[in-house]
């Protein structure tokens, strides 16, 4: 028994207090907007680039893909914590699926300008979780 390690019993860490998150920024706010937007360009193509008894199903399930992708890997409260790149992929995925559906439908600047504005927001919001 003498070569058992000394266990010392530590104080448990004391628990966080309601209200303590940090406030949310304007890049937070742009994020959310962003996925938003992504989520609903998705069920906009569903509607419009499909036949109709297609298009009530894929206008369901595709923004339904990229929330459960999202949900999964991405949000800050990800149920499969992955590696920062493993993140930026997923999330940069969810944006080119969303441009390629504005482009799809014929509206490129729509598609271009989402494109601008989704991969500014996350490159800046990627940097800023590395600091």
């Amino acid at each position: 028994m003498a070569d058992l390690p000394t266990v010392r019993p530590e104080k448990p860490a004391e628990p966080v207090a309601a209200g303590t998150r940090p406030a949310l920024s304007v890049l937070d706010v742009l994020s959310f907007l962003c996925e938003l937007f992504a989520f609903a360009s998705l069920a906009i193509w569903g509607v419009l680039a499909w036949p109709f008894p297609w298009n009530i199903g894929v206008a369901i399930a595709a923004p339904l893909v990229a929330i459960l992708l999202w949900g999964l890997f991405v949000s800050p409260r990800a149920v499969f914590p992955v590696h920062p790149f493993i993140r930026a992929f997923i999330e940069l995925l969810v944006y080119a699926s969303a441009t390629l559906a504005w482009w799809s439908g014929g509206q490129v600047w729509i598609g271009v300008g989402f494109a601008v504005v989704a991969v500014t927001v996350g490159v800046l919001a990627g940097r800023r979780r590395f600091t």
